[in-house]
This record gives structure tokens, C-alpha cells and sequence, in this order.
């Protein structure tokens, strides 16, 4: 089951932390608790996509993202994804995970988050993201244009412009 009560918590745990801007770096705490693991107790891959949404979510909100997403009536979703695994997080672990927006093109807005365990990367991953209407993706200026218009995001790395390129390569529909 979705962690529901997780996610509310962290929504209070920053109910009042400060707004961050766009391209600013959100920290939250989180542990991989008993239900969070495989059967070599570690944390589950699954779960893990889970708990990122625990750090995606109030950084959303803390951005600005969620209020416009509201007023709009406009959704969010994720269109793409590629995470690394290279550090087992094993139950009890005290988890830090930074979440932030690194960039954009004329579709999609990009983040990256991070999960620390003990000071050493665990794992990270790249996500391509996108808010929608009835009608589909909404551009990406529109969505800066409603969070205010100072907000700007750097260029697209070159790391995560070939990981875009690779995603365009990737033929659709698989097998």
C-alpha cells in the first residue's frame, strides 16, 4: 500500500519551512522501516520509488508547484525515470534524501534526488516530469510563468541531455 500517512507526515514535518525557489535543494528524513523491505531486508526498489515521492512532493509544495497545480486544476505526473542503486539501505537506516528541479525543455521540467545514508550516497535518480491539463503536457513556460516571472531554471546539463537522447533512441512501443 502507498505510504499515505508518511507522505501527510512530511507535509507537516514542513508545513512551515521556508519557500525554496526553483532549483533549490530540499532535505527530508526518512527510514526504511520493516515494510520497506525485500526478503534480504534491504529497502525494496519499489518502495524506494516510493519514498522519493516523500521528497518530490513537499518540494513541489515548497516551490510554489502545488498551489499553481491547484489553482489551475492541472495534474502532475511522471514521464520518465532512470535511478542508480549503489549503497543497500537496510531497515532502520536514517535515510537523508535531497530533491531538487535541475532544468527544463519546452515539455518537461527535471529532477534528480538523492537518498544518504550514514554521509554516502545510496542511490539517485533522474526523473522527467510533466503537469498536465485535459488537453495534455503543458509547456514548461506556462508552468514557470505561473510560479512567478523571476523563475527560471538552468540549461540542461550535458549528462542529462544524453540521457534524454538515449530516452528518444528507445523505441515505443517496446518488443
Amino acid at each position: 500500500m502507498y505510504p499515505f500517512i508518511r507522505l501527510a507526515w512530511q507535509f507537516l514535518l514542513h508545513r512551515n519551512s521556508t519557500s525554496l525557489s526553483v532549483g533549490e535543494t530540499h532535505h527530508s528524513q526518512h527510514y526504511c522501516l520493516p515494510w520497506d523491505v525485500d526478503l534480504w531486508l534491504e529497502l525494496n526498489n519499489g518502495r524506494t520509488l516510493s519514498i522519493y515521492d516523500m521528497g518530490r512532493l513537499p518540494m513541489a509544495k515548497r516551490s510554489g508547484l502545488l498551489a499553481a497545480l491547484r489553482r489551475r486544476g492541472w495534474g502532475l505526473t511522471i514521464a520518465g525515470s532512470s535511478v542508480r542503486y549503489r549503497k543497500r539501505i537496510r531497515v532502520f537506516d536514517k535515510i537523508e534524501m535531497r530533491s531538487r528541479a535541475i532544468c527544463a525543455d519546452h515539455r518537461f521540467i527535471y529532477l534528480e534526488q538523492s537518498m544518504w545514508v550514514r554521509g554516502t550516497c545510496a542511490g539517485h535518480a533522474l526523473y522527467r516530469t510533466a503537469v498536465t491539463n485535459a488537453h495534455g503536457i503543458v509547456s514548461t513556460d506556462h508552468i514557470l510563468a505561473e510560479l512567478g516571472p523571476e523563475t527560471t531554471l538552468p540549461e540542461i546539463p550535458n549528462w542529462v541531455d544524453a540521457w534524454i537522447t538515449a530516452e528518444d533512441l528507445r523505441p515505443w512501443p517496446p518488443m
